[in-house]
């Protein structure tokens, strides 16, 4: 045996709507969810079918007192459908007339712009010019490197690397110095250590690099 199928929204709508037309009388909510099973609206779907309607103008609701009325007459609908068929309408004619204005736009661009030799030796003039803007502006991102704006901010942060690594220097001395005070039992085992993680007798400061040399560098890329 096949289950019976529930009623649509527009289904559901059309019902409760039909309530109101047959008795052109106010309602309240809990009215409304009484009367809506009679006509095959469950109860619990009345308050969303209801508020549907209100949204669409087709059932006005008001407050008096504490109790919050609804109706609808036929005559409403009449008047939401008209009023639904004049923007319709009058959206028809604007498209019209902007679906003219194109049409003439059209027309109006395509003058000059016909197929004949001296247009397609243009065209093949300006893909040619294109073209050689596009080379030369790949051209110019191969020379970026040798800006004097690049080339400073570069010098500026190999000046901070360079300062950064002789603290790191001095921490490292400093930590060296502190091993060696707190544990002179172990010098043996901590100069191993020291040699073992690249802290050879040779560590020390860098130099200063001169301006010249640090240009030098960024130019050959080092």
């Amino acid at each position: 045996m096949s289950k019976k199928r529930g009623l649509s929204l527009d289904e559901k709508r059309e019902k409760m709507l039909q309530i109101f037309y047959d008795s052109q009388d106010f309602f309240l909510l809990k009215e409304l969810e009484k009367s809506g099973p009679k006509k095959g609206v469950i109860s619990q779907s009345v308050k969303d079918v209801i508020q549907s309607l209100v949204d669409d103008d087709l059932v006005f609701k008001d407050k008096i007192g504490t109790s919050v009325y609804f109706w609808s007459l036929p005559s409403c609908a009449g008047n939401q459908l008209r009023n639904i068929y004049n923007k319709l309408e009058t959206d028809l004619q604007s498209s019209r007339k902007r679906h003219a204005e194109l049409l003439d736009q059209s027309t109006q661009l395509k003058k000059g712009r016909e197929d004949s030799d001296e247009r397609e030796e243009a065209l093949s003039a300006l893909k040619a010019i294109k073209n050689k803007h596009d080379e030369l502006k790949e051209e110019m991102g191969q020379y970026a490197d040798n800006d004097p704006a690049a080339i400073e901010e570069m010098r500026k942060a190999i000046e901070v690397a360079h300062a950064a690594a002789n603290r790191w220097t001095d921490n490292i001395f400093t930590l060296r110095q502190w091993c060696s005070n707190t544990f002179p039992q172990a010098k043996e085992q901590l100069e191993n250590m020291y040699r073992e993680i690249g802290i050879t007798d040779d560590f020390d400061y860098l130099e200063p690099l001169p301006v010249s040399a640090l240009s030098n560098q960024i130019l050959e890329g080092n």
